[in-house]
């Protein structure tokens, strides 16, 4: 893999790049559609293709307990497996012991909805896995067996899936973890890196992945340790604090410290009001299942704000979802009749919604390219 920087804006540390891999170039800043279990729900790869979609993740964990990487190495490997000629990217899994862990315990996400006086101290383990300094002892979804995942483990599997840019295992620790529990994540998450290094014997990028929380000495910390290490390029993970706002400061902590000549991929994180203060910050490449995740709810996305097409007001609406777009969704059907599918229970209209999504999130990121590039941003 090889990252270029073509431009860096001065008025921001937003920049334009390009990422090449074996299977074709990226232009940064890009959004990552997730392909959690090798798919876009509802779209074959044929469609994500036309969407403009320049990249996806997929997910190690999920791909680890079904089918199993053994399956998909081989089909050589799973650019061939999900019939996908372009780049790909697998997570590591950390973010699982956060989501399946303490995530689950507390019903939180790597944003807190509200302010919690709840705290995670340090040793404290989460009620449905056990972490320990060689990795984490799940329990599988599926059947029940229990599943351990560690750095080797998780670069083993990697590399048998055989994406372009895989990620170092770490933990994703919890937005009311306190700052013991916090420092003692790190310093594992720092071992594991090293562990992961090396491990890999693919000719795979490999991405270290900085953690911290919402802790400035933590997240510059880790910046730093992991950028002193030999890694093709960085993602930023964890949690981001109480809203969006000390999210973009936390950003700027990272970025003021990661080396400027390697790209940085934001994990999770990725609406379509949060792009132009991502790129501001320095970020390249960013995944967040926001356009599928809503589009199965019946939202899409436009250029006038969210629409729910499940209002029965919608019935009587024979504009498109968005007269300013041109996919093919919006050229050929009216939010009356999605909302008629949405009503009747088809499975339709979830794929036009997840289409019309995809598509106009990358056409924002398009134009976040050519504000970048004419210096607006």
């Amino acid at each position: 893999m090889r990252f270029t920087l073509l431009k860096k804006s001065k008025k921001s540390r937003a920049r334009l790049g390009l990422l090449e891999t074996a299977h074709g170039v990226v232009e940064t800043p890009a959004f990552v559609p997730v392909a959690t279990q090798a798919v876009i729900k509802t779209l074959t790869s044929e469609e994500v293709l036309q969407t403009g979609a320049q990249m996806l993740i997929a997910n190690t964990f999920h791909l680890h307990l079904r089918p199993g990487e053994k399956i998909i190495k081989s089909h050589g490997g799973i650019h061939s497996f999900m019939n996908w000629p372009k780049p790909l990217m697998t997570d590591s899994g950390g973010f699982q012991v956060f989501s399946l862990g303490f995530g689950k315990d507390f019903g939180q996400g790597k944003i807190l909805k509200q302010r919690s006086n709840e705290k995670i101290e340090s040793d404290q383990q989460p009620k449905l896995l056990k972490i320990t300094e060689d990795g984490v002892a799940f329990r599988s979804y599926i059947d029940g067996r229990e599943v351990f995942l560690g750095p080797k483990e998780s670069i083993k599997i990697q590399e048998a899936i055989g994406a372009d840019i895989i990620f170092a295992f770490d933990e994703c620790t919890s937005p009311i973890a306190d700052h013991d529990y916090t420092k003692k994540s790190l310093l594992k998450t720092h071992r594991w890196a090293e562990i992961c290094l090396k491990t890999k014997k693919s000719d795979q990028a490999l991405y270290g992945v900085v953690q911290g929380g919402k802790f400035q000495d933590l997240r510059e910390e880790s910046a730093r340790v992991l950028g002193k290490m030999d890694f093709n390029g960085f993602g930023i993970g964890g949690e981001f604090g109480d809203d969006k706002k000390s999210m973009s400061r936390m950003l700027y902590w990272v970025t003021d410290v990661l080396p400027e000549s390697k790209p940085r991929h934001l994990l999770g994180i990725g609406y379509i009001e949060d792009m132009p203060w991502m790129a501001q910050a320095g970020i390249d490449t960013f995944d967040c299942i926001a356009p599928t995740h809503y589009a199965r709810r019946g939202i899409a996305f436009t250029s006038k704000g969210r629409l729910d097409l499940a209002k029965s007001a919608m019935l009587k609406d024979k504009k498109p979802l968005d007269t300013a777009c041109d996919c093919f969704v919006c050229r050929n059907y009216t939010r009356s009749y999605i909302c008629h599918l949405l009503k009747a229970w088809e499975i339709t209209p979830l794929k036009l919604l997840t289409f019309h999504n995809l598509h106009y999130f990358n056409q924002s990121v398009a134009q976040l390219r050519e504000d970048i590039k004419n210096g607006k941003i």
